[in-house]
């Protein structure tokens, strides 16, 4: 099978799937995101959407969703962050795009008045606020190997009773003639192919009604190199070892998705630490800071570095924002 279709059965198999059947979340978990290490991540993630409602002329209805929201910590630091943001909450409905139960049952008990949807192509058709954290880097890839004109795909099967990778004969492949000019023989490329119609709806609905996206991932403009690994407890482990235990991800082709968002404009790809410091988390950090000693205070300057600094989550992750064109671009980013 490709390493897509291993990817989706491994996540995503209704009895056996790791996304559908635990919550991978936490130190108890297998890895932390972002709105887990720290409130600042969502309250200023909250606060860069309110601050677009407003520049866009604060719509009195309006949909204010996440893909892939975990526990539902990020949606629920952005609603307590946008309290005071005069006629946002009265007119937000908040959209958790989420297919496993599990998480459901935990993200319900952070923000019970949302409504669950299961695809993107479900939200209402109302201006739309969007954060995807961590979300694309879980869509399937297929893996691709240059040789010569041509390219051999990575696939998993068995080979003495034990799940190995293989390739393909190599042939040409119209979706990647284009990486022939940057690419030498051996070199890897992944396609993601649920990502363009992903972009494609965000860009569509922001583009007829209004709002933003914003999608923060680890990732880069173009993809080469072999991305795909597997994470459990905190540890990367073999993808063919126990499938369906581990979490599964490759990184983000932010180039797809800039192509795909049209007619709605995308901005520059900015590292997340750039990002965060141009929203004002130092200033943030600053007041956090004051009223903590101790433990809690290292702890609090720890977050503060992981989300932001260059060797830690600052450079390795990235962030995209997509709006309508004659719009400014969401706060942070630049066009």
């Amino acid at each position: 099978m490709t390493l897509a279709d291993f990817m989706a059965a491994c996540l995503l198999d209704p009895v056996h799937g790791y996304y559908t059947t635990r919550d991978p979340l936490g130190r108890g978990g297998d890895f932390i995101t972002a709105p887990e290490v720290s409130q600042m991540f969502g309250e200023l993630i909250g606060l860069c959407l309110a601050q677009s409602w407003v520049d866009q002329g604060a719509p009195d209805a309006f949909a204010l969703a996440e893909a892939g929201p975990g526990r539902g910590t990020l949606m629920a630091d952005i609603l307590r962050a946008t309290k005071g943001v005069p006629g946002f909450h009265a007119a937000a409905r908040a959209h958790l795009i989420e297919a496993s139960p599990t998480l459901r049952a935990a993200q319900a008990t952070r923000v019970p008045e949302a409504v669950w949807l299961d695809r993107t192509d479900d939200l209402p058709d109302l201006p739309l606020y969007l954060v995807a954290n961590e979300f694309c880097d879980a869509l399937p890839v297929r893996q691709f190997r240059r040789d010569g004109a041509g390219w051999r795909e990575v696939v998993v099967g068995l080979q003495d009773a034990t799940l190995s990778f293989g390739l393909t004969e190599a042939a040409p492949l119209a979706a990647l003639s284009h990486r022939l000019d940057d690419t030498r023989d051996g070199d890897v490329v992944e396609l993601c192919p649920a990502l363009a119609p992903f972009a494609a709806t965000l860009g569509d609905r922001i583009a007829r009604h209004g709002g933003a996206a914003l999608i923060i991932d680890y990732g880069d403009w173009t993809s080469l190199g072999d991305t795909f690994q597997a994470v459990r407890d905190h540890a990367a482990t073999d993808p063919l070892a126990d499938p369906g235990a581990a979490d599964l991800t490759a990184h983000v082709d932010f180039a797809a998705i800039a192509a795909a968002c049209a007619p709605a404009r995308h901005t520059r790809l900015t590292p997340q630490g750039v990002f965060l410091e141009r929203l004002g988390i130092a200033q943030r950090a600053q007041a956090l800071a004051a009223g903590l000693t101790g433990q809690a205070l290292e702890a609090h300057i720890t977050a503060h570095r992981r989300l932001t600094h260059p060797a830690e989550m600052g450079d390795l992750f990235k962030v995209i924002g997509i709006y309508p064109d004659g719009a400014a671009p969401p706060p942070g980013l630049t066009a």
